[in-house]
């Protein structure tokens, strides 16, 4: 019962906030030589310490079902970066006052918004090769989040996001 308690939030989450994602990447890279990864030791994610291990399991989950593995002497390091913002509410109501006679008239109007704001997250992945051509892969996801979600909800958000993110690695080569 528990498990499908679970997946219905995770169909939910994924379903009321649409995650954006976009790719960049190097046209020289050759992404069949990348099987191994570990992270920059001094990453400045923006995230709580409990934000950040949550981010790092799905990204390893992530790579781990692409067949990269982790390791002590990588292929290339991986960094990533977050930052949120608050979008106003775009629902108003609209107030309006008005009057006037003979081709006369006046009006004022005021609108009020409704609802909450809107926390948007963008969580940004870059891989680096530092001893060929630095950073050669990046992927960027915009997604709403909800600032008091529950530590389970969290790690489905990050779940998700990478999820999504990784869907444009390696890159298709274009014909």
């Amino acid at each position: 019962m528990k498990y499908i308690k679970l997946v219905l939030l995770c169909i939910v989450m994924t379903a009321c906030s649409p995650v954006r994602v976009t790719s960049d990447y190097e046209k020289t890279a050759v992404f069949s030589d990348y099987k191994t990864y570990n992270y920059f030791s001094n990453i400045a994610s923006g995230l709580s310490e409990l934000d950040e291990k949550r981010l790092i399991s799905a990204i390893n989950t992530s790579l781990s079902n692409k067949g990269l593995s982790l390791s002590e002497t990588p292929d290339f390091l991986i960094d990533f970066k977050t930052s949120q913002h608050q979008e106003a509410s775009r629902n108003n109501v609209g107030v309006g006052l008005g009057g006037g006679s003979r081709g006369v008239g006046g009006g004022i109007s005021i609108g009020i918004p409704v609802g909450q704001h809107k926390v948007n997250q963008n969580v940004l992945i870059e891989f680096v090769d530092e001893s060929k051509m630095g950073l050669f892969w990046q992927g960027k996801a915009e997604s709403n989040f909800n600032p008091k979600a529950t530590p389970e909800q969290r790690e489905s958000h990050f779940r998700t996001l990478t999820d999504k993110i990784f869907t444009q690695y390696p890159p298709k080569p274009n014909k």
